[in-house]
């Protein structure tokens, strides 16, 4: 008899329909499975067979074939194995067809016949919900996540004889349910609080401009002045995630099993902070089944890098393109796929070796060969690709001392929130979300300046040395800055404040 299930697998960051047909034929007792199963897929055909026994039901002993359809996607992880399972019981006429026909399944069997959670669950079943498929079978550990969708209908399992219960009719499991006003609202919480940080007004200004307008910063300090701590906190004055956005971030980090047992959706924005040692691939991605990088698990969220010019130098250069195009691209020769990587950079680093460079409490012990050729290690192009400049000076004890509660990240998101709406309407007709996204014939539309405000742009233009992407870098920031006070047009004192960001640039030319 011929079986045929609904399942579905991930390519890239979507989900894809695979129908599992089987047949039970009479022949010496075997159990191929093909359709470009991987080694995880063909694995399943002994937790399968021992599942199945272990549930009190019979294998049959006779020639057992899988066909994974589409034949030319290669099929990836051990989710197929409660797909499989449910084709052969039906193929050995153990189970009815039409009890399943509604069905689509998911899960990883043990050898004991227990659902244990797998990866990508929320793009599986978006396919599903795209192709009509309304009833989905899962592990009850990615019930939750699968339940974000509220036009389908998702029943987490706990073994595979509460699945054969609930088809034939015998023991019903409860549709999971799921209020996301509800979970947005409990989920919505940040562990570190901007009220946390004495002092650093100035910084905290710049971080809320780079917030309110997306832009890249570099925070530049001596050690112990508080740039990690102040890069750990830009998450909680991002602007308020969209149902759009949380269910982006969502997909990626189910893809790379980030999600834990039990949540249903990322209501936070990400952070992402990986070591100076990480690898080119670790960082954007790919390997030989591309798998999402940190910028891509950082998506419409925070990358941060700390101690930058540690970073190995074709790290760093890598990170050209995705800041550009705010997506990764990856070919193999399974597979080629893209991933989105809109995220905002925060960037820290000492001013020079010893880190002490400017410094009025120490001396500092580098030569200026040594600062050059330790600024030397992040290119030009990438650090034009950084709006802001950010110098963090150390926090004196008078502040330290000082009981007063300093302003919350909450009141912080609350401008930045407004900002990032007026820029919202603003750009509505063209596809921009904030003033960083803006190109180069966009600034000419959106971003006019006055006279005075050219004349001082062109001053410091031809002062400082700076390049071309600075230039517009400049205006945008000027334009973030306008937002916040709500400024219809940039005028002179915009310009002059985000010229103040360019630090980097005059200390080059110097």
């Amino acid at each position: 008899m011929l079986s045929t299930i609904y399942s579905s697998g991930v390519q890239g960051i979507d989900g894809y329909i695979v129908e599992v047909e089987g047949t039970v034929s009479n022949g010496l007792p075997a159990f191929e499975i093909v359709g470009l199963p991987d080694a995880a897929v063909k694995e399943s055909k002994e937790r399968v067979r021992t599942a199945i026994e272990s549930v009190g039901l019979d294998f049959p002993m006779r020639r057992v074939t899988m066909n994974l359809a589409p034949g030319n996607i290669k099929k990836e992880g051990p989710g197929f194995d409660l797909p499989i399972a449910v084709s052969i019981l039906v193929a050995s006429e153990q189970l009815k067809a039409e009890h399943v026909e509604d069905y689509l399944f998911l899960g990883e069997l043990s050898l004991g016949g227990e659902l244990r959670p797998i990866s990508g669950v929320l793009p599986m079943v978006m396919s599903a919900a795209r192709a009509g498929k309304r009833k989905i079978i899962l592990p009850r550990a990615n019930a939750r996540e699968a339940a974000i969708l509220q036009d389908v209908e998702v029943f987490g399992a706990g073994t595979l004889h509460d699945v054969i219960c609930h088809l034939a009719g015998q023991l019903l499991m409860q549709a999971e349910t799921l209020n996301l006003e509800e979970v947005f609202r409990q989920n919505n919480l940040y562990q570190y609080d901007f009220a946390d940080v004495k002092g650093q007004l100035e910084v905290k200004r710049a971080l809320e401009i780079a917030a309110a307008g997306g832009h890249n910063s570099i925070m530049i300090g001596t050690p112990g002045s508080g740039k990690t701590m102040l890069a750990a906190r830009v998450p909680s004055i991002l602007p308020d995630m969209t149902l759009d956005e949380a269910l982006e971030v969502t997909k990626i980090h189910s893809i790379a099993g980030l999600i834990p047992g039990g949540t249903s959706i990322v209501t936070n924005r990400p952070f992402r902070s990986p070591h100076h040692t990480v690898s080119t691939i670790s960082l954007v991605g790919g390997g030989r089944i591309p798998r999402p990088g940190e910028v891509s698990l950082a998506h419409n969220g925070v990358l941060f890098l700390d101690e930058l010019p540690e970073f190995r130098k074709d790290a760093l250069e890598i990170l050209r393109q995705p800041l550009e195009d705010r997506q990764v691209s990856i070919s193999r020769v399974s597979a080629s796929v893209t991933y989105p990587c809109d995220f905002m950079l925060v960037a820290a680093m000492n001013p020079c070796n010893c880190g002490y460079f400017g410094d009025p409490s120490h001396n500092c012990t580098c030569t200026e060969t040594q600062i050059q050729r330790y600024m030397g290690k992040i290119s030009g192009p990438l650090m034009d690709r950084v709006d802001l400049h950010i110098n963090v000076m150390p926090v004196k004890y008078a502040q330290l001392s000082d009981n007063s509660k300093a302003e919350s990240s909450a009141a912080i998101r609350a401008r930045v929130n407004r900002a990032r709406e007026r820029q919202r309407q603003r750009y509505q007709s063209i596809g921009v979300k904030c003033n960083a996204n803006l190109s180069t014939t966009q600034i000419k539309t959106f971003c006019p300046l006055d006279s005075e405000s050219s004349s001082l742009l062109e001053q410091a233009f031809n002062t400082l040395g700076l390049s071309a992407r600075a230039y517009t870098r400049i205006i945008k920031v000027a334009r973030t800055i306008a937002d916040l006070e709500d400024a219809p047009n940039i005028n002179v004192s915009h310009i002059a404040e985000a010229i103040q960001y360019r630090s980097l640039d005059r200390k080059r030319k110097y």
